[in-house]
């Protein structure tokens, strides 16, 4: 669900370039009330986790689309949407600077569709309201993540046609843009839901504790300078399979279109819709390709040695380094961010 600077127009990207900025300076500013900083290692790790499973798109059955996890949900449930916000911005301003996924003009809608609904909507409104009862069973947890990531997605999906309808540059209809992402995208999320579910079932079952260190509110930030107990087997998970996604996983990704392309490409016979030609996206344009230096996952030119199919390694290279460097960001981020004085 990246949209490309080609659906938006200047107006509209700034507009919301300001926004996700707003939401992103709100989220700074709690995090320096109630982050524990034991939890900044679990941000870096999980937003490279999120980034290489972007990287896997899944078939969705009958429907020539495929879609990816957001990972709004997980990162919500895991650090709180304050310190998750933060981590999804990181992870999508790597993919659109480094890999040309998602456009930069774009990226302050990218950012607000795939982190607002899920974190401050998604989150507390339906996953927090059905698992508030500390003994909800593994099945009630499974209900709510699939719940809540599909209302993130599905509302992240309206965001992109209403601002593509409000940027007036392209002459995909309303209507009919609109029940395209629907469906297909409630698809998407009944997938993410549930393997977002399995994932937080299993860490109830084996490190409870580490769902209760969450960044909230301020007033839960008393005792947040103590270490998060049995943290190192979770982040050492996380990371195993980071690099397992990143770097195998990412070869076996479907190759049709995902759930946005699909629905371009049901109205319009192609995957993407003419460039617009202004001056903000000519300008964005070569700031782009300047600093992506591995556009699509892949290398700038096929070139590997031989024996070695090019797909397989540029794509293991692009998982493994954007997943580091998401990492670097997310974790610098965190600590620039922490209290000044901890909390007793």
């Amino acid at each position: 669900m990246h949209m490309a600077d080609a659906l938006i127009s200047p107006q509209v990207g700034g507009t919301m370039w300001v926004i996700s900025a707003g939401f992103i300076a709100y989220c700074a500013k709690k995090i320096k009330q109630c982050l524990n900083p034991s939890i900044i290692p679990l941000m870096g790790i999980l937003g490279a986790f999120v980034f290489a499973s972007q990287m896997i798109n899944f078939s969705i059955p009958m429907t020539g689309s495929s879609g990816h996890i957001g990972g709004g949900l997980i990162l919500a449930v895991l650090l709180g949407p304050y310190a998750g916000f933060i981590t999804i911005a990181s992870v999508l301003t790597v993919q659109a600077l480094f890999f040309a996924d998602g456009g930069l003009l774009a990226l302050g809608c990218n950012i607000f569709n795939l982190g607002f609904f899920s974190m401050f909507i998604a989150y507390p409104l339906i996953y927090k309201k059905i698992t508030e009862n500390k003994s909800s069973s593994y099945t009630t947890t499974i209900l709510a993540s699939t719940l809540a990531a599909t209302a993130g997605l599905i509302l992240g999906a309206i965001g992109v046609v209403v601002e593509t309808k409000l940027s007036g540059i392209t002459a995909l209809p309303f209507k009919t843009f609109f029940a395209l992402m629907i469906p297909i995208h409630i698809a998407i999320g009944i997938i993410e839901g549930i393997a977002t579910g399995l994932i937080i079932t299993a860490l109830l079952k084996t490190r409870p504790e580490i769902l209760s260190q969450s960044c909230m509110r301020p007033e839960t930030s008393a005792g947040y300078s103590t270490p998060i107990p049995g943290s190192r087997p979770v982040l050492f998970t996380f990371l195993l399979a980071t690099i397992i996604t990143g770097g195998i996983a990412s070869w076996f990704a479907s190759t049709y279109p995902d759930g946005l392309e699909w629905s371009i490409s049901r109205l319009t016979g192609s995957e993407e819709v003419p460039p617009y030609e202004s001056a903000a996206h000519q300008k964005l344009e070569v700031i782009q390709q300047k600093f992506s230096f591995m556009p699509d996952y892949n290398f700038k030119e096929a070139e590997t040695p031989e024996g070695w199919p090019a797909i397989s390694m540029g794509t293991s290279l692009a998982g493994i380094v954007g997943s580091f460097i998401t990492l670097l960001i997310a974790i610098t981020a965190g600590f620039l961010l922490k209290p000044s004085k901890n909390r007793t």
